[in-house]
This record gives C-alpha cells, sequence and structure tokens, in this order.
C-alpha cells in the first residue's frame, strides 16, 4: 500500500506474496481454523494462505526446525510463513520475526526458526513488541503471530510493533540432524540429514537394522527397508509398500548413523 515503509525506510511491497502455515496443531481441532480468521481480520483476504504441514512433531521445536529449513525451499522470495510450535506459550521466551532469504518468519524465539536463520545468506531478526488489547496467554498463534504475519503478507510492514536484534535467543548450528524428525502417514521416516552431506553408496544404520541405499522406491522389491533422498532433499527411510516406522520400530528422535 502507498506509504508503507520497511525498515531503513526503504519500500516495502511484495510481488506475489502468500501465508504458509507450519504448526503442531492437527486438523482435528479448532486452531487451525481461528488462525486462519485472525489472518483474514488482519490483512488481505486475496492473500493466499497454504497449509503447509499441521503434523509438526508435537512440542517439538528442534525437529520441526529441521524440517522446516527443508520445506522452505519450495516457496517464492516474499513467503510469509506462520510457524507455530509453542510448548511455551505465555512463558519469557520472545516472539520475532527473521527475514532470511528474502522469506519472512513470524513465531516464537524458541528454537523453530533457528536452522533457517544460521542457513541463510542475508538474514535481520525482530522482536514482536506489540500485544493486542485481547491475548491469550495460551493461543499467541491467532492473537499475537497471525496479525503480524497478515500486516507483513499485505505489504504493511508493522514498524511500530517491532524492534531490531542482533540474534535469535535460542540459535542452533547449520548442521544436519541425525535423527528422525517427521514421520508420514506412509511410515516413512524422514530425517534431519541432507542426502547431499551422504554418499549415495553408504549404508545407515537405524537400531540394529542396517539399510541400504536405492535412488526410489521401484528399485527394491516389496518389503524391503532402503534409504533415499526424498523430494524436498532429506535422507528418508522407507519400506517398499510398507510402514517402515513399524518395521524398524522408528519414531521421531530416534538416532540414524552411517553403518559400519
Amino acid at each position: 500500500p502507498p506509504g508503507s515503509r520497511y525498515p531503513d525506510e526503504q519500500p516495502f511491497c511484495h510481488m506475489h506474496p502468500m501465508i504458509v502455515l507450519y504448526t503442531d496443531f492437527g486438523i482435528d481441532d479448532p486452531y487451525v481454523g481461528q488462525m486462519k480468521a485472525a489472518l483474514l481480520r488482519h490483512g488481505r483476504r486475496e492473500v493466499p494462505i497454504v497449509d503447509l504441514l499441521h503434523r509438526v512433531p508435537d512440542f517439538d521445536p528442534r525437529a520441526g526446525a529441521h524440517l522446516l529449513a527443508a520445506l522452505q525451499s519450495r516457496f517464492d522470495p516474499d513467503s510469509v510463513f506462520l510457524a507455530i510450535v509453542d510448548p511455551g506459550v505465555g512463558g519469557d521466551r520472545q516472539a520475532v520475526v527473521l527475514e532470511a532469504d528474502g522469506k519472512f518468519y513470524v513465531g516464537p524465539d524458541n528454537g523453530l526458526l533457528a536452522v533457517v536463520a544460521a542457513r541463510a545468506q542475508t538474514s535481520r531478526i525482530w522482536r514482536i513488541n506489540w500485544r493486542p488489547e485481547e491475548l491469550s496467554v495460551s493461543f499467541h498463534g491467532r492473537d499475537l503471530f497471525a496479525p503480524i504475519a497478515a500486516r507483513i503478507a499485505a505489504g504493511d510492514w508493522p514498524a511500530a510493533a517491532l524492534a531490531e536484534c542482533g540474534s535469535l535467543d535460542q540459535a542452533m548450528s547449520a548442521d544436519d540432524l541425525a535423527e528422525v524428525i517427521y514421520i508420514d502417514h506412509y511410515g516413512n521416516a524422514l530425517t534431519g540429514m541432507r542426502a547431499v552431506n551422504v554418499p549415495q553408496d553408504t549404508p545407515l544404520a537405524v537400531g540394529a537394522a542396517r539399510i541400504p541405499p536405492a535412488r526410489v522406491f521401484a528399485e527394491v522389491p516389496t518389503g524391503q527397508a532402503f534409504w533415499y533422498e526424498n523430494s524436498v532433499g532429506l535422507v528418508e527411510i522407507a519400506v517398499n509398500r510398507g510402514n517402515a516406522a513399524s518395521v524398524l520400530g522408528l519414531a521421531v528422535g530416534s538416532l540414524v548413523k552411517r553403518a559400519t
């Protein structure tokens, strides 16, 4: 909108903004709907809202951080991620906006945004000092984060609500995480390991199981476990036409290492 300003008095506008939702809220409860209503109330209704994932591992910003870093790569600059995995809501953790390589992330400063920040070529961070008149102590996603994300996506930089800071309170390194970080409904186990950092002929080990590499499901017999580079560049452990989590006893947090 005319008169909108980005920090340092640069014009702030979006060519093709969208709001991307990334939460551990699930889809069977009312929380996602309430948050979307807040986005529509505070922003522009023509801005698309994309449900990226609402099954981020519950209460687990660490796993969520590595998964977010992989999933964000397919979104255009100017995307605004409303990222909420917030077990410390109502406590002393900070609320922040992160700009990383031209994309914006709004959420709690509890590690959830830390891997994106660590891997970014350029980044800036602001604390959200604004508080609405009506603020549920247990639902900052709806009352605090959604209004800020809606304004950013609308091209209305909320300068009075923010204070730039040098770094996140809960920082992480840019390193990979050699653990299972997500299990999809097929039972495939995504890890926090980027496949580019693992030699393609290297077998992996989870517990007592030795997992050979393959290029894709069709290259292994039905019922065989293998690992491959998935569509977002992560090492994923799967069973052809089977449930790897059940077959191999995997859960979020299961350790993965190179087999000896």
